[in-house]
């Protein structure tokens, strides 16, 4: 059972880091074409609709998804019940977008958001089509179909939106990718998973999923709003080009972020759900998922921001320069966020879905007194305000898990720091190679090749555990290569 449980999670996330790689590579060599073919003004517009997408997007599955994941042997009345829920809901949120959207865009005062929200609303109903079958992918932990699909889809999606951003459509281009998104992913959904709702709409079986997933809906719906409140607060105060900065300043770590983090976050919660009975080998996994994803994303991250001007001048040319001190400044804030979702997991695991509802009201009435006190001093402070919030949000999460399982903020802490201080080395580095030379493609290309090697150059010298399993990895893999 225990070899089955790792060669589980070696191959679901080998899987999900190749799915996440991939599409974020290519969607990131899209997102520079298109910020040379756009202009921050366009991003900002989009910007402004996000938290109106989201929050339906969270009404829509209702933590059904995670209740089916986490349910050990779900039926077909619950898969068709979730089913006709996310269809029939998302039907109700399209029509109350739809006739919204006016208000939308006087709100922003903004009369092309009228028209946008409404065709980007459309998404809604589309994906809710094969939501089902994107969640019987992950109890299946098939993400070797989910990486095809999300390849692909990225592809054709980055391609429409490239040839409507050259065509000058503007703020359509933009629009275009994400319903060609959806569209093709869907399509793809349907054709590969092969399910079709067999049963009717449960009441029993609604009651019962609906018992654990209707905190996290709750939760969910406090964290949406949150991480949208930036966005539409500065989108309202400042200005959508200013939005546009800020979004595209946050892009860049953001895909680091939620590279790692995804695609560690989809494999952890049903893999883990599995020992979810079995508290000694649930701590172990869950410490060594910790120490895993901290090798990974400190180094990136913490480079990244070092590497931040040649970065940014070379890639999106300078009329995106404002963006620079905001993206150093975001990538600290993102440090604790893969940790942070491990602990929420565990939650969800655990089924304590009732301390996800308390935690989040908690910790976003904090957040938002951070935002409102840091407004009044402009984009800078409040990006710091949110890199503050992350690390108070990390603690309070951590509070929880010592109560479950004795795994608090210290053993933590312990677990994570080496990485970071190892990590405070590159990036030191990356800021010398960035200030001293002036050229910034030559930078950039100093910076990759030598952060990384004295990274594991470091973490090798102090023998630490991610590095010894990564080391041992790549032995193995030379090893059978040169027996075949």
């Amino acid at each position: 059972m225990a070899d089955s449980l790792k060669q589980k999670s070696i191959k679901g996330v080998s899987w999900s880091l190749v799915e996440q790689i991939l599409t974020r590579g290519i969607n990131f060599i899209i997102g520079i074409i298109l910020a040379r073919l756009l202009n921050p003004t366009d991003y900002g517009l989009v910007g402004m609709l996000a938290v109106f997408i989201a929050i339906s997007q969270i009404f829509i599955d209702g933590g059904l998804s995670s209740a089916l994941i986490r349910q050990k042997n779900p039926g077909e009345k619950d898969f068709s019940t979730v089913y006709f829920i996310n269809l029939g809901l998302s039907i109700l949120f399209f029509f109350l977008l739809f006739f919204t959207a006016p208000l939308v865009a006087d709100f922003y005062k903004q009369p092309l958001l009228r028209p946008l929200l409404r065709v980007i609303a459309s998404t809604l109903v589309i994906s809710s089509l094969a939501s089902v079958h994107n969640t019987l992918l992950t109890i299946r932990v098939d993400f070797k179909t989910k990486s095809w699909i999300s390849i692909i889809t990225a592809i054709v999606s980055g391609g429409i939106g490239i040839w409507c951003a050259y065509r000058g459509m503007g703020v359509w281009a933009l629009a275009a990718q994400s319903v060609a998104a959806t569209v093709t992913c869907t399509l793809m959904l349907l054709v590969l998973v092969r399910w079709i709702p067999r049963t009717g709409f449960s009441k029993e079986s609604f009651k019962r999923l609906f018992s654990y997933s209707s905190k996290l809906l709750g939760s969910n719906i406090i964290r949406v709003i949150y991480d949208n409140a930036y966005p539409v607060v500065i989108g309202k105060r400042f200005s959508a080009a200013a939005l546009g900065y800020y979004s595209r300043a946050g892009q860049f770590p953001g895909v680091v972020n939620s590279t790692i983090s995804h695609a560690l976050g989809q494999v952890t919660f049903p893999i883990l759900s599995q020992i979810q009975d079995d508290d000694e080998r649930l701590l172990g996994v869950y410490d060594k998922y910790i120490k895993l994803s901290s090798f990974v994303i400190f180094p990136v991250l913490l480079g990244l921001g070092g590497c931040a001007k040649p970065f940014i001048l070379f890639l999106l040319t300078d009329k995106w320069a404002d963006c620079i001190p905001l993206m150093q400044v975001l990538c600290f804030g993102l440090l604790t966020n893969t940790a942070t979702n491990i602990n929420m997991n565990l939650l969800y695991v655990k089924g304590r879905s009732d301390l996800v509802l308390r935690l989040e009201i908690i910790k976003k009435t904090l957040a938002f007194a951070i935002l409102f006190a840091s407004m009044p001093f402009g984009l800078m402070a409040m990006c710091i305000g949110q890199v503050l919030y992350s690390f108070i949000d990390f603690y309070l999460n951590t509070i929880c898990t010592k109560k479950i399982l004795g795994f608090g903020i210290l053993p933590q802490l312990k677990a994570m720091v080496p990485y970071l201080l190892c990590s405070i080395v590159v990036m030191g580095e990356a800021l010398l190679i960035s200030n001293f030379v002036s050229v910034s493609l030559l930078a950039l290309l100093i910076a990759v090749i030598v952060c990384p090697a004295t990274y594991w150059l470091v973490t090798g010298a102090f023998k630490l555990y991610a590095w010894q399993e990564a080391n041992d990895f790549i032995s193995r893999k030379i090893l059978k290569k040169k027996a075949a």
